[in-house]
């Protein structure tokens, strides 16, 4: 990733680094006290959990805690689960009977290096395991937070409503939607539960879930752009196949120029959406420039 972005002496990266070997040394402790699972099923599950990746949404998580009360270590829990149900969303996405992709990360998908029912098990385990993990948070309202963002109103449904929609051309408001589904829920629930759980007020949780509901637009915005600007070796996946697919897609709706801009709208929105808080935000600020700005 040759992107830089500084707050203050400290990169994004740096603190998205910071955040992800935080959550790996949980996570890894999460796995290893199931050590009564099928060691075929334990494997499977680690090929992808420890896979790579930015740790996005746990660094939302995180970021959010941070900046209510400056201590992260509350939403570790929430932090773990919400990255164990992305990456069993990532397992089922991958799937012949969904996208049929090949590579993930740079790496064969999981059910090229298992078979397609360990893949489909491996994600089921991961989906299960989270909401283990994050019932220690002893929070009611962030575990039923959580569900609601994973399941058929939010991503769950978005994915439904992504395959439904194949071979259609959709609205901007209608692939909006879609997308705060598929994908913006997840990211949003991230934002909210590390705020919720860190004890934010009502101003703050409201300030920070409008952030969290635009740097989720905008992440999605440069997926669609990257599926169609940027590389294989790069993204460590396929690119053009949401073209291939024939899916609606901000760049086939508007245009790539049109499409930067919504992007560069949402990043604002999202920068503004943080304005009651002081430099203790300003990494949040640099994130949501890292998201459209990133090559991968």
């Amino acid at each position: 990733m040759g992107l830089v972005i500084k707050v203050g002496s400290v990169s994004v990266k740096e603190f998205l680094a910071a955040k992800a070997a935080k959550v790996d040394q949980a996570l890894e402790t999460y796995v290893t006290s199931w050590g009564e699972a099928p060691a075929t099923l334990l494997a499977a599950i680690r090929y992808s959990l420890f896979a790579g990746g930015k740790r996005l949404r746990p660094a939302l998580a995180l970021g959010a805690a941070e900046i209510v009360s400056g201590d992260d270590a509350v939403a570790l829990p929430a932090a773990c689960a919400i990255e164990m149900i992305h990456t069993y969303s990532l397992i089922h996405d991958d799937l012949p009977a969904m996208d049929d992709d090949h590579l993930r990360r740079g790496k064969p998908t999981l059910h090229h290096v298992h078979d397609e029912g360990i893949a489909i098990l491996a994600g089921d385990g991961l989906l299960t395991m989270a909401f283990d993990v994050v019932a220690h948070t002893e929070h009611a309202g962030v575990v039923a937070e959580i569900a609601r963002a994973a399941g058929v109103e939010g991503m769950v449904g978005g994915q439904v409503i992504d395959m439904e929609s194949e071979g259609r051309t959709l609205t901007i408001e209608a692939l909006r939607r879609l997308h705060s589904r598929k994908t913006g829920a997840l990211i949003r629930v991230s934002v909210r539960s590390g705020a919720i759980l860190a004890g934010a007020d009502a101003e703050c949780l409201d300030a920070l879930t409008r952030y969290g509901e635009h740097i989720g637009l905008a992440f999605q915005i440069a997926d669609d752009i990257l599926d169609v600007v940027g590389s294989e070796a790069t993204l460590g996946k396929p690119v053009g196949s949401d073209a291939a697919n024939h899916k609606s897609t901000y760049p086939r709706l508007v245009g790539l120029v049109s499409a930067r801009d919504l992007a560069e709208k949402a990043v604002a929105d999202a920068v503004q959406a943080l304005q009651l808080f002081g430099d203790e935000a300003d990494v949040f600020r640099a994130l949501a420039r890292f998201v459209i700005e990133r090559d991968t």
